[in-house]
């Protein structure tokens, strides 16, 4: 699973990164976004128009009745989210590309190494992020919610799920799961709304190179979400 990441920079920088238009709403940067935060996504219009958007990590179907159903769905599965009926529509035609520093992931402690408080592995944090420093183009999926007892006045939510894949041999030793990063030859092909074949999609939902990145130990700070970092 990806559970928290880094999200930092210039928006008009990020933007320009994927030939798109800037946002209308600037994010601060987070080195800790967790769960239910506002990030950035990369979506295009039928006519190829690529924008920097802002949207809410959780992806809330069209039919949920209340939003924290988006709590559970921070992340699909790229082996799965072709069957699953509440991502198969999104996977046709609502595709997006979440802009990422970096990510993290949690090795696991060693029983001779630090314990927590009850005496347990104390799991090492790790950030894993491009060894050209450059920003990660993770896959994702995203929809617009209005919450319906609000009434017809009420606003459009905008959120979006993360795509996993399989480890490569480069995230094994730290996890089983890693976003599915895309090659920017594939981000003409995944934005593109009106190109709607599954089984050419799932192409794309492949575990990085093994040398794309790279990672480093990070400071326990980050298990609290409340720290922003950087670490």
């Amino acid at each position: 699973m990806c559970g928290r990441f880094v999200s930092a920079g210039q928006p008009n920088a990020i933007a320009a990164y994927f030939g798109a238009e800037p946002p209308t709403v600037e994010l601060r940067d987070n080195h800790n976004v967790a769960p239910t935060s506002d990030i950035y996504a990369v979506i295009a219009e039928p006519d190829g128009t690529r924008q920097l958007q802002v949207f809410h990590w959780g992806f809330v179907p069209v039919w949920a009745k209340e939003i924290k159903i988006g709590q559970k769905m921070t992340n699909a599965r790229a082996e799965t989210v072709a069957e699953k009926s509440v991502f198969k529509s999104a996977l046709r035609k609502h595709r997006c590309i979440i802009p990422m520093a970096g990510f993290y992931e949690w090795k696991a402690g060693t029983p001779d190494g630090p314990v927590n408080a009850k005496g347990q592995p104390l799991k090492q944090p790790m950030y894993i992020h491009r060894k050209d420093e450059a920003l990660l183009a993770v896959a994702g999926l995203w929809s617009a919610w209005r919450d319906k007892a609000a009434g017809p006045d009420a606003p459009w939510l905008h959120s979006c799920t993360i795509i996993t894949t399989s480890a490569n041999e480069t995230m094994e030793p730290v996890h089983h799961r890693m976003p599915v990063i895309l090659p920017a030859s594939a981000w003409e092909e995944w934005l593109d709304p009106t190109a709607g074949d599954l089984d050419a999609l799932a192409t794309l939902l492949v575990p990085a190179p093994n040398d794309l990145l790279t990672m480093r130990e990070v400071s326990t700070d980050v298990n609290n979400a409340r720290n922003k970092g950087p670490f």
